[in-house]
This record gives structure tokens, sequence and C-alpha cells, in this order.
């Protein structure tokens, strides 16, 4: 129980809703839990974790120069769940891994790689040093398994411009590698929602 966890997926796999349902799930057995995630995303309140199906809970925020070590031991809580893990530095996953050698369970979710397809450096670190590594699996429009994160400006996949643009369904879709590639060159046909 008590090590490195990075649970991992596409845009649209319901990280952030997984990492609300395990707090709940620790909370409901009477553990301290602490969420925490980077003050880089600003999508929603900011001291906020909310999922795309209206999950939500209050977090700690923390910036590329917190130092996680410090701020984590200060708490009372051997229990924590970092979400957008991809933000992380390598010296905070590196802080992360040693309160999970020292008794914390720390569970990380967050997106394995950028609009470009290649690993955020949070990421990486946590492929790195992890003992355990899942795959929180979704869908791509095409019915294959997304394993990209597509970004869409002008109703086309674009793979240039700054790797952080922060962003949600309204930027970002989880694709297969053929439709990430197909779409770079060809306008995104709507997708019709299926309500049944």
């Amino acid at each position: 129980m008590k090590k490195l966890y990075f649970k991992f997926g596409a845009m649209g796999s319901s990280k952030s809703a997984q990492a609300l349902m395990t707090a709940f799930n620790y909370r409901q057995r009477n553990y301290q839990v602490l969420l925490i995630k980077p003050s880089i995303d600003t999508r929603e309140q900011t001291n906020v974790i909310k999922s795309r199906i209206g999950l939500s809970a209050e977090c700690t925020l923390f910036n590329k120069f917190t130092d996680l070590y410090e701020l984590l031991k200060q708490q009372n809580s051997p229990i924590i769940i970092v979400d957008e893990a991809q933000f992380c530095t390598s010296a905070q996953i590196n802080q992360l891994k040693q309160l999970s050698e020292e008794n914390y369970t720390i569970i990380c979710y967050g997106l394995k790689t950028n609009f470009k397809g290649e690993l955020f450096e949070g990421s990486k670190r946590l492929f790195e040093l992890a003992e355990s590594i899942q795959e929180i699996k979704s869908v791509c429009r095409c019915g294959n398994k997304a394993t990209m994160n597509a970004r869409i400006v002008d109703n086309k996949v674009v793979t240039s411009g700054d790797e952080i643009e922060i962003g949600g369904d309204e930027k970002y879709e989880g694709m297969c590698f053929s439709c990430w590639k197909k779409y770079q060159n060809q306008t995104l046909p709507e997708i019709k929602i299926n309500e049944s």
C-alpha cells in the first residue's frame, strides 16, 4: 500500500473522476486523504479538482517551485492524491518518491504525453520511479483505444505550439494514433452523441 502509483490516460479517460472516487473510498474507510494539483491548471476554480461528470472536491495547490516533500510532510495525511501529475517537475516526482519511501501512499493521475506525442516531464519521471503503473483506457472517435492527446484548432489536429495550453473538451480530444495522424490533414467530422 505504501508506494508511488501512476495512473495515466489520454484526454477524456476520467482521470480526475477516478482520483476523486479514490479519495472518497479512502475517506469512507476513515483514512486522512490530501488532494493536490498544480496551480497551472486554471480551467475551473483553482483550488478545486473537478471532473467532466460533475464530481469535485477542494484541493491544495502547488507550483513548479514548491518542495512537495516539505509541503506534504507538514500535513497529517498518509494518503496523497495528485491530479494533473504530468505538470510536476522531475524534482517534485523525486520528492513524492521519497515520501512513498517514508510510509506515504502517493497516487498520481495524469497524462502520459503532450499533444505532440512526447512525454511530459512529470510523466517521464513517474514511469521511471513508480512501483505501480496503470493505464486508464478511453476510446477514440473511431472506436479504437485512445492513446494520443490531440489539440484541436480550427477543427484540425495541430502538432505545433506551446507544450502547455490549458483546456478541456473544447480544446483537446483523446484519439488513436491513426486518427491523430489523419486529422492533421483533414477537417474533423462532427461527432454525433449516442444518448440511448
